[in-house]
């Protein structure tokens, strides 16, 4: 383990110049999971630290499980864009972005390694033991980008690492029989959906009108949440799920 890097768990410093000061004294208070997205780690790698390609991330978690450090904890990566997550515009400067290597969807996208996922829960519960991240503010690329991104994709165990204390997670409700709402619809029930989502974190307008955007945030709710099945539409199955999340925030139960 170098003694230049923030993390606790083995790491290697690989250092890039794409990073600048957080705004206005921002304090950490998410972790935000990527799939790199590209055809092999090396690339990935190169444009993370390439001056040219604007982008970086603080951590990357290769395929062996192996990590490296590329921007310090204290300055703003260049990982997330535009977002938002629980109306934050800038989620660049509060979080801590973690690129883990897979060729996502565009280049063949496949299950994360056994130890590639050990070493992502190492870090991560790592960084959140240390800055106090609560467990719903680490969360995947596509719940803060919905309309833009879906990595880490509906492959990335979620479930394992909640099971290693590591993020929010329910087990979601079964899916069954019956639509009860999908793009195009509205209503009080469309409505309270949105409401629900937008609780969470999403960005979602409360319209009552089941909206290309609200169909992007219960696509990406469903990614994270309930991955069975990612389609946009509204049944039970997510709507469960929604709402065992929501009992289990502590500024929500009773």
């Amino acid at each position: 383990m170098s003694a230049l890097t923030d993390t606790g768990v083995p790491a290697r410093v690989h250092p890039s110049p794409n990073h600048g000061p957080r705004a206005n004294g921002a304090q950490i208070d998410m972790v935000v999971l990527h799939y790199t997205g590209m055809q092999s780690a090396e690339a990935a790698l190169q444009r993370l630290c390439d001056p040219r390609a604007e982008v970086s991330a603080h951590y990357f978690v290769d395929e062996d499980g192996s990590i490296l450090q590329c921007v310090p904890e204290a300055r703003r990566a260049w990982h997330a864009g535009q977002g938002s997550w629980k109306g934050e515009t800038d989620t660049n400067s509060r979080s801590i972005g973690v690129e883990i290597v897979n060729p996502g969807h565009e280049f063949g996208y496949r299950s994360f390694p056994t130890a590639q996922v050990a070493a992502v829960i190492e870090l991560v519960s790592d960084i959140c033991r240390r800055h106090g991240i609560q467990p719903w503010m680490v969360l995947g690329h596509s719940d803060i980008a919905p309309e833009r991104k879906v990595d880490p994709g509906e492959l990335f165990p979620w479930d394992r690492l909640a099971a290693s204390g590591v993020g929010h997670f329910v087990d979601p409700s079964p899916i069954g029989s019956g639509l009860m709402m999908q793009e195009g619809d509205s209503g009080q029930p469309v409505e309270a959906l949105q409401s629900m989502l937008a609780l969470y974190g999403y960005e979602v307008a409360v319209s009552g009108d089941f909206s290309t955007q609200t169909k992007h945030a219960v696509s990406a709710f469903q990614r994270h949440f309930r991955p069975e099945k990612v389609d946009g539409v509204v049944d039970r199955s997510t709507i469960e799920t929604l709402h065992g999340l929501l009992k289990r925030l502590p500024s929500l139960a009773s």
